[in-house]
């Protein structure tokens, strides 16, 4: 007997998940219909079976669309089989609700492969499914015809035909449900039936070894568009055509999945799930698989586009880093980065040079400043001034002040830029042979700043252990008022600051407990509050067992500080009162990796959080993405959005946040980070918006 030889089903009831025909029965139904769509590929009329959702006749919405490819032998028939369990994973609200489009390919002998065959009788079935009958679907139903809302799915033959038409035609379909796929590489064994009907054939050979190759899988990847992002569900049965001769056991198709799932995760633009079940080339592995499958990839489609960036990336044509963005009382916007070239004509100092610029409410260019030296310089915040001037920090790893010859370590830095982007003046401090960082600005009253970060030695007094942080005071002319660490026995950092009238928040993470505090488990995150003389009133830690931190925090109109960061990797958010009494706490949790770096306060006392998703919030663009949670002041969530590239974005190489966040007068909140884009200059960019 030959590979696939597909017997025509005859149980048209699935079970899945333990859930049978009685549970089945107290379902929504949605309706089966057949249907015709006319094909000027073949010439002829394409039959498929629809299915359409309960509910779909009486609403005017539109629906994501999955495209179901049947194996060699069988009809669309085969694909109705799964119609309860698509009732019930809608009703259970497991993904939304779908239309499915069950194709009958009966061309070549019922052995097409889903490809154009270039064989003497073979038929041009990929385009006429890929083309002509998506076209006619999206003229007859309320479908949603961007990628994000197709998904097409297959087993065997049709699993083989599935993951090509994911691969050839990305801008059609943004994930695929792969189950058993009949690939073989680099060729399939003699006796297999992808060697008859002509799919892979050229003129009078029924079989091409050049064509297969050139249609199969492995040439695909290789032009996978990474800004095409698509997910792939790929299962397979551990007892699926096991072949006796060990000289063929690669061609075993649990071997054979596996290998695809091992290539394609590596691709970039794909991102791949894989499941081994018990079970044969059947429906005992198909039935569970598909219920499976579309636990994953159902969430994800969706009848509305990706939002993406506010604005095109800026930056040099080697590797940028955000560093700050800071919205001006007339409407301008000052925004800081790390930049690997010159920017805006000016002159390049080498390595990292930390690049201001403005732009007029207008739009257009205000100034430019780069500062830099021969070493790198990274920008960790800027700040708005009332006079119209600005103020950044970073570190440097040079003598940016002009007052430390052979620098050659990690010193802090704050600078202070007029109106103009005029320097009036650098301090530069740190512990000589040590790592000193600023990672956090806010102004101080008085036109000085407050500045955070850590230390590798000792600013103030003994370091308590590995790494310090530190809070430090800067006048307004730039005189260091203060230094102050906090730490404990383990590493500590701290990563942002806000202020009021009375003192500064400082936020971070202990490798350890910090004095006054008890270790909650891994890294913790903590808040800290200081006086305006710099003295600790106190500390309190926030998380849990797995390591967390807190990022970025603001004092809101109300007096509360707000801070975020993760835990367990989840998006944390909480608030204190000047007093350290926690008010609040909120978690946001999307399945999958997120995270705050940056709170915004807003003239009516809530605060917007900007962090970071792998996950699914709103509609996904790829990759990670910026994510926007909109609190009340009693920290109800009020709106949440998600936005990005097909890249990754707000996340360097090192999974650590690189965003900043502020809020105009009018609560206009402006957001800045790095993003992979690749409309960029550059590997690696900045977007401000």
């Amino acid at each position: 007997m030959k590979r696939f030889l597909i017997p025509i089903l005859s149980v048209l009831v699935l079970v899945v998940g333990g859930v049978g025909t009685a549970e089945a029965g107290r379902t929504q139904p949605g309706t089966l219909v057949t249907a015709t769509a006319d094909s000027p590929a073949l010439g002829e009329q394409i039959a498929y079976t629809a299915y359409l959702p309960y509910g779909y006749d009486k609403n005017t919405g539109r629906y994501p669309v999955l495209y179901l490819l049947h194996g060699r032998g069988d009809t669309m028939a085969a694909w109705t089989q799964v119609k309860s369990a698509l009732d019930q994973l809608i009703q259970q609200k497991t993904i939304p609700p779908v239309i499915a489009i069950l194709p009958d390919a009966p061309w070549n002998e019922r052995g097409n492969w889903y490809v154009d065959s270039r064989y003497d009788s073979g038929r041009p079935v990929e385009t006429a499914l890929t083309r002509d009958l998506i076209s006619a679907v999206d003229a007859k139903y309320r479908t949603a015809p961007i990628r994000q809302a197709r998904l097409v799915g297959g087993y065997s033959m049709g699993g083989a035909g599935a993951l090509r038409f994911a691969l050839a035609h990305q801008d059609l379909f943004g994930s695929a449900l792969v189950l058993s796929p009949a690939v073989y590489t680099p060729l399939p064994p003699a006796d297999s039936s992808t060697r008859e009907f002509g799919a892979f054939g050229d003129g009078a050979a029924a079989f091409s070894d050049a064509v297969y190759q050139e249609l199969n899988y492995p040439a695909l990847l290789r032009h996978v568009d990474a800004d095409l992002p698509v997910r792939l569900f790929i299962a397979v049965g551990d007892d699926e055509f096991a072949n006796p001769d060990p000289a063929d056991a690669h061609h075993d198709l649990d071997f054979e999945a596996e290998a695809l799932y091992n290539a394609a995760r590596r691709v970039p633009g794909i991102s791949a799930e894989m499941r081994i079940l018990n079970g044969g080339h059947g429906w005992d592995v198909w039935g569970p698989a598909f219920a499976d499958g579309m636990a994953d990839l159902g969430p994800l489609l969706s009848t509305v586009a990706p939002q993406g960036l506010p604005a095109a990336p800026v930056g040099t044509a080697g590797v940028d880093w955000a560093g700050g963005v800071a919205p001006g009382p007339d409407g301008s916007v000052t925004t800081g980065f790390a930049a690997s070239g010159s920017f805006g004509g000016q002159p390049y100092h080498g390595k990292l040079d930390a690049v201001v610029t403005r732009r007029n409410a207008d739009g257009t260019t205000a100034w430019t400043t780069q500062l830099g030296t021969a070493a790198d310089e990274r920008l960790y915040g800027v700040v708005a001034l009332p006079d119209g001037g600005v103020l950044a920090t970073g570190y440097t790893r040079g003598d940016l002040d002009g007052q430390h010859p052979g620098a050659s370590t990690d010193d802090a830095f704050v600078v202070r830029l007029n109106a103009a982007g005029t320097v009036q003046w650098i301090t530069q401090f740190g512990v000589a042979s040590a790592a000193d960082r600023g990672y956090g600005l806010a102004a101080g009253p008085d036109g000085g700043a407050y500045v955070t970060g850590y230390t590798k030695r000792a600013l103030d007094g003994a370091n308590a252990g590995d790494k310090d942080a530190f809070l430090a005071r800067v006048t307004a002319t730039g005189q260091l008022s203060w230094v102050h660490q906090l730490g404990g026995a383990g590493e500590d950092k701290a990563f942002g600051v806000a202020a009021d009238g009375n003192g500064a928040y400082v936020v971070g993470t202990a490798g350890a407990a910090l004095p006054g505090t008890q270790a909650l488990g891994g890294y913790d995150g903590w808040l800290a509050r200081y006086t305006d003389a710099g003295a600790l009133s106190w500390v309190t830690a926030l998380g849990g067992a797995d390591d967390d931190r807190l990022n970025g925090v603001a004092v809101t109109t109300g007096g509360l500080a707000v801070v975020t960061g993760s835990a367990g990797g989840d998006l944390i958010a909480a608030a204190y009162t000047a007093a350290g009494q926690q008010r609040w706490t909120t978690t946001v949790d999307s399945g999958a990796t997120d995270g705050g770096a940056a709170v915004a306060a807003l003239p009516d006392g809530g605060v917007e959080l900007v962090g970071y998703t792998r996950g699914r919030m709103t509609v996904p663009a790829g990759g990670a993405d910026v994510l926007t949670v909109r609190l009340s002041a009693k920290g109800k969530t009020l709106a949440t959005g998600q936005f990005g590239s097909a890249r990754d974005d707000g996340l360097d190489p090192f999974a650590e946040p690189n965003l900043y966040a502020a809020a105009a007068a009018d609560g206009t909140v402006l957001i800045s980070g790095l993003t992979y884009a690749s409309n960029g200059p550059g590997n690696g960019d900045v977007f401000t918006g």
